[in-house]
């Protein structure tokens, strides 16, 4: 297999053992051995061995020239996607801690006005249109994106 002899390839061009290769790239040693005697690596640790040698997963990969693109921007987007849901479980999270301490001033400051439960619904709101955007018309809009540019490229 391409993929196998090129890695080999790639760890020895660098003078590496087995087991340096397998701490660079966070992977077990059993795994690199497997490797390079012909088993297919799966797209993440395709992900981690193209960072360590410094080059394109696409070059590590035995796929058609025609997809290597696409198998990089995938692995990209995949990574973009985790970081905004990261980033929305955290706002939410904020949002949870935030609210419930000021609940807790709110009780202690003045008991019989509840003015927290106005914050909470304004931050609970722009948290269900993040989430919305995120999580349910995230995938439309991008279609949207992807069909409108080969539109416009097509012209």
């Amino acid at each position: 297999m391409q993929s196998t002899h090129q890695i080999k390839t790639l760890r020895l061009q660098r003078a590496w053992s087995q087991e340096q290769l397998a701490e660079l790239a966070s992977l077990s040693v059993r795994t690199i051995q497997r490797i390079e005697n012909g088993e297919a690596p799966s797209l993440e640790t395709l992900s981690a061995l193209a960072a360590v040698f410094e080059v394109s997963v696409a070059e590590l990969s035995a796929e058609s020239v025609a997809g290597d693109d696409s198998l990089d921007q995938r692995i990209v987007d995949a990574r973009l996607r985790l970081q905004r849901e990261a980033r929305f479980y955290r706002s939410l999270i904020t949002a949870i801690v935030v609210c419930l301490l000021l609940a807790v001033v709110n009780y202690v400051t003045s008991p019989g006005n509840y003015w927290v439960v106005w914050v909470s619904l304004i931050w609970g709101c722009l948290l269900a249109v993040s989430g919305l955007r995120l999580f349910v018309f995230g995938g439309v809009a991008e279609t949207w994106r992807k069909a409108r540019l080969q539109k416009l490229l097509r012209k």
